[in-house]
Parts: C-alpha cells; structure tokens; sequence
C-alpha cells in the first residue's frame, strides 16, 4: 500500500491529548505523537480482535517474542533469548521499574541533560538522588558527550545510569565509539545502564542505531534495554514496550517490581505490537521518507526565516531542539510563541540543565501544518 501522509485528519475531537491540550486555534507541534494514519496491518488486526467482541483477560501472542528476537538480530546482528524479554504497559514503566529494581534508597541516578522530562524524574519516583551531566554543544548545533564530565558526575551512591539513544530532544545517535566508552566507564563502576531505544527506529540517512548491549555480552550483563513500537508505528495510545533483561538477577528483580503496580499490556497492545514488528516495515520505511523530507525542510527555514534561531541536524526521531537564546525574544520561548504565534512547542526548560532558552518542535506531521506553523513563527518574530 502506498500511504498517504498529507491526508487531512480532524484529530482535535478523537480524545488526543495532542490536539486536545490547547485553544482550537494553536497549532500542537509539542508531543512526540505523529498525526499520521497508522499502518494498514495494524489497523486490520485491531478491526479482527474488536469484532471478535470478547475482552477478557489477555496474555501474549505466542509470536511476539520470536518476532522481536528475530527483529534484534536481523537489524543489530544482536542474539538474544525469549526468555529475556519482559512485556510492559511502557517505556516510561520500564525505566521507573529498572530504577527501583537495581538500587536501594538514596542510591544515585545517572542522567544526560537536556533530556525527556520522565527521566529526570524517575529518581524522585524510587526515592533515589539525581546525578547529572551536561551534554555539550558543539557551534553546529550538535551534541556530544564530554567523557571527562561524564565520569566526574559519577558519585559512590551511582547505581544506574539511564541512557537516551536516540536522543531525546537533541536528535543525536550516539556512534559505537561513544556508546563503548560509556559502557566502559559503567562497568568500571559497577553501574547498571538503562537505555531507553525508543526511537531507535526513526532514523535518517547515514545513521545507524547500536544497542548499547549489543557491544559485548559482558556489557548485556549489566544493561536493560528499553525497546516499543509506540513511537515508530504511532501507536502510543495502545502502551505496549518491551525490556530486554539477559541479566536472570536483573529481569527477577524487575518482574518484582512490576508486582501488584503495574498491570500487564492489554489485549489491544498485543495485537498492535505484533501486527507493527511482522507487518509494518513498508509503512515505515515510506513514513521515514516524509519525516527527513519535513526535518529538511525544518532546517532550511529555521537557516533562513528565523533570525537569531538555531538547530542542530537531527540524525534520529522526528524532533527538532531549537536554540532561541539569540532570538531577541524577552523571556520563555515556548510562552513566546505559544501567545504570539498561537504554536505549541515544548519548553527546554522542562528538560533540565541546558534546556533554558530552547523549545523542541515536533514535524511529525503533514508538511501544511508545519509551514504554516512555522510562518506563523516567522512572523511573531518580525515584530520584535
């Protein structure tokens, strides 16, 4: 089937908490959520487990393990048993589970700011502390890990270090140089990684994703892999994800966890996530066409109609970080352009150490609601 992605879509009364959160007249570019029709696989299957009509209690399809294990090898070369993956209702349980699971109050989090919002929180959530560093950025925008920070944020308390690749908001997909000396640093610290791949399959061209724990098995050892389908099939709604746990002790410890709190995926999530990893490729191979077409796009206006604004190149997900801090703008970007424009965009402040004066844009969406956003963001600032 060959997809559409300009096709017009009322999301505003469908119970989107994107198109929902505003004034009818802002238009949403804030959540990682695209606006695009779901692949056609999906979809059917969904249509086949509703006119079923019964749903009681569910449990896993007997394939989707083996699909996901089959789906880890042939992309990452990466061999990992069934046994190893634990089925959750989300990524964001997943590295709130691994926090809890892998330390003992007052035990340290390791984070890279700026970064997803939830992540910065789950320490508070476990009862734990934060430990932080500051991704640097380079004159080009793009963000690399200073090592020397890296290793100095690490304190005797450090029990895990939660890893964003793709990054989440910076766009960065971290080489396999990077990802070794970060693993090696953890190791010599005896300090779990929790790497949250979520967006592992929005890549663009010249990029490829590295598992952190596919480098050497003595790194899967001490590594829980956040994997979903969520973000790249826009399925979000439906809170299926996977954690890949080769560590017995590990993946005991987070099914522990999981007990009387956290509910199992829905039948509805199930079918979904097995649907998109089996039978989704084609559309996600054509919506990964339409996204690097809209984040060049995106780049070459920001380049030439937003003086003072700023982006690196993303090289993964479908967001762009914009730097504001030479804009003109008195103030908070994101109220900036959400009063004078009428956009929404997400504060960097909500992302922690060097997110002031940024906001993050997302252009999953069709490329008429991205130009007319971003010319309604034009011509906000003409009037400074």
């Amino acid at each position: 089937m060959i997809y559409n992605f300009d096709q017009i879509i009322d999301r505003r009364h469908s119970d989107s908490s994107k198109w929902g959160r505003y004034d009818e007249d802002v238009l949403p570019l804030w959540v990682a959520d695209m606006d695009f029709v779901s692949p056609e696989p999906v979809i059917w299957a969904l249509l086949e487990r509703v006119n079923h009509g019964v749903f009681g209690y569910g449990m896993e399809p007997p394939e989707l393990r083996e699909v996901v294990v089959d789906r880890l090898e042939r992309l990452y070369g990466w061999r990992v048993s069934p046994e190893a993956l634990v089925l959750l209702p989300g990524v964001v349980t997943g590295f709130n589970l691994a926090c809890r699971a892998v330390t003992s109050p007052g035990d340290g989090v390791l984070v890279q700011t700026p970064v997803y919002p939830p992540i910065l929180r789950a320490y508070a959530n476990a009862g734990l502390t934060r430990d932080e560093m500051e991704l640097a950025r380079q004159a080009d925008g793009r963000y690399i890990v200073d090592f020397d920070a890296f290793e100095a944020a690490i304190t005797d308390r450090t029990r895990v270090f939660v890893l964003c690749n793709p990054h989440n908001p910076v766009g960065r997909v971290f080489q396999r140089d990077e990802l070794e000396r970060m693993a090696e640093i953890c190791l010599r610290h005896d300090i779990v990684i929790c790497s949250d791949e979520i967006h592992c399959d929005l890549l663009f061209s010249g990029s490829r994703h590295l598992p952190i724990a596919s480098l050497d098995p003595e790194i899967a050892e001490r590594t829980i892999t956040l994997l979903a389908p969520s973000k790249t099939y826009n399925i979000a709604g439906l809170k299926s994800s996977v954690a890949i746990v080769p560590n017995a002790k590990h993946r005991k410890k987070l099914n522990a966890a999981k007990m009387g709190l956290v509910p199992g995926v829905n039948v509805m999530g199930y079918t979904a996530a097995l649907a998109a990893y089996r039978d989704g490729q084609s559309w996600l191979e054509q919506v990964l066409c339409y996204l690097e077409a809209n984040r060049d796009f995106v780049l070459e206006y920001v380049e030439t109609h937003l003086p003072g604004i700023s982006t690196g190149k993303p090289e993964g997900t479908y967001l762009a970080w914009l730097d504001c801090r030479q804009s003109g703008i008195q103030g908070n970007p994101h109220e900036f352009f959400l009063q004078k424009a009428r956009v929404a965009l997400n504060d960097g402040k909500a992302f922690g150490r060097g997110g002031e004066g940024f906001v993050r844009l997302s252009f999953g969406c069709r490329r008429s609601t991205l130009v007319e956003a971003l010319d309604r963001m034009k011509d906000a600032l003409a009037y400074l």
